[in-house]
């Protein structure tokens, strides 16, 4: 049975930085609340595919990952696999008031993760 978008759990940033075991980059408010996870390295595809509010994981460390998240107003980044953003990515995202976090999980282990905590499974 397919679980619909009002019975989607709703979680926190801070929670969602705990399933991942993830590391806070920047970012001060993580109180913000999720209901959608996008997982994607082509930009384009977030571009065209996403929602407002939804978080990224993401392997692709560039600049170009933050512009796509302030552009298609999602609620923060995650990079996978113990990625770590540089200066200017990270100058980028407090700039733009994006939440950046890193996981040392694959990015199909942190979606897996989420996708059962938001399912409720």
């Amino acid at each position: 049975m397919e679980t619909t978008l009002q019975e989607r759990k709703v979680l926190s940033l801070e929670e969602i930085a705990r399933l991942l075991g993830a590391v806070m980059f920047c970012g001060r408010d993580l109180s913000y609340k999720v209901s959608e996870v996008a997982a994607a390295d082509m930009m384009s595809d977030v571009l065209a595919l996403s929602k407002p509010g939804m978080l990224l994981l993401t392997g692709l460390v560039s600049p170009q990952v933050i512009r796509t998240a302030v552009v298609a107003d999602l609620s923060g980044v995650v990079f996978v696999r113990g990625k770590k953003p540089g200066s200017e990515i990270l100058d980028l995202a407090k700039e733009a008031g994006i939440p950046v976090l890193g996981t040392s999980m694959t990015m199909f282990q942190a979606a897996g993760v989420l996708y059962v905590a938001f399912s409720g499974r």
